[in-house]
């Protein structure tokens, strides 16, 4: 199935949050600061990186527009997180939960909820990957990767 929507603005992503908190991420056990590169992330995102990866989960989802549409309502394209992972040397991301309780999330049953969340999961696994392979130069140095 395909989804054919006019591509969103990427996330602006929230942060600094400690990416430990995150399930399956093991983080060193001491912090220097924001070690999760955001600020670049977001640029990456903003330069083509959002619109290649969200063509491509567009392309294979199985949202429907009325699904998608609440996706949109509900304003959680925005809460995608996209972070530098230190300890994996990749790029994490954190999907949003639908919230259960918000207006035009109330129509939705546990079905639709888990589609929805699975599928949100999905365009975060397709954007870390796009950012890792087509925007991360793997051949830099700091963190096993060069920040351009």
């Amino acid at each position: 199935m395909s989804l054919d929507v006019e591509i969103p603005d990427p996330p602006t992503l929230h942060g600094p949050q400690n990416p430990s908190d995150y399930d399956a991420v093991d983080e060193p056990e001491e912090w220097t600061g924001d070690e999760a590169r955001r600020e670049e992330l977001a640029g990456l995102l903003e330069a083509g990186a959002w619109e290649d990866a969200f063509e491509e989960w567009a392309a294979d989802t199985y949202l429907t527009d009325g699904e998608f549409r609440t996706v949109r309502e509900l304003g959680l394209l925005e809460l995608f997180d996209f972070y530098w992972n230190q300890s994996a040397s990749d790029v994490g991301y954190r999907s949003p939960p639908v919230p259960t309780d918000a207006e035009g999330a109330t129509d939705l049953d546990d079905n639709d909820i888990e589609d929805i969340e699975e599928e949100l999961d999905s365009l975060g696994r397709i954007v870390s990957d796009v950012l890792e392979s087509d925007y991360i130069d793997s051949d830099g140095n700091e963190f096993g990767y060069s920040w351009e």
